[in-house]
């Protein structure tokens, strides 16, 4: 079975955040301005883009990200509520492409593409020696 047989374009999902201090680029580098950093809003962006998919994968299964293309339109200060947007326009043999957005309300505040690949976990796992604490083992 091809996991990405049920995938198509034009799949979207959304991924709704309260930019706090945490978020900010000034939170991690000293001098810098308490505004949203651009490793969050990407973070945010691929989040939307792995919920848009995750549902239709089969089970064992999960999207990675592989490539971002984004730019960062506009600063969004600390309190406002930032909407990224992921949408599917094309599926390939191995990954998926996306078009992802950023908004602080009605001003676009970044955009660009994003792909992810679709891994099955325990493959990934062996492949790369990673075990699971014994908690989850339990």
């Amino acid at each position: 079975m091809n996991p990405l047989e049920r995938l198509t374009a034009g799949m979207t999902a959304e991924k709704l955040v309260t930019v706090t201090s945490e978020m900010t680029v000034g939170h991690v580098v000293p001098g810098m301005p308490a505004v949203y950093g651009t490793p969050m809003m990407i973070l945010h962006m691929e989040m939307a883009a792995g919920s848009a998919v995750q549902p239709f994968l089969p089970t064992g299964h999960v999207s990675v990200g592989m490539m971002v293309n984004i730019r960062h339109l506009a600063a969004t200060p600390v309190g406002r509520t930032v909407r990224a947007i992921a949408r599917v326009v094309a599926v390939e043999a191995r990954s998926v492409l996306f078009e992802v957005e950023a908004w602080d309300g009605d001003r676009k505040i970044g955009d660009g593409s994003h792909r992810r690949g679709v891994v099955d976990v325990a493959e990934f796992e062996r492949r790369f020696g990673v075990t699971k604490p014994a908690a989850e083992m339990a």
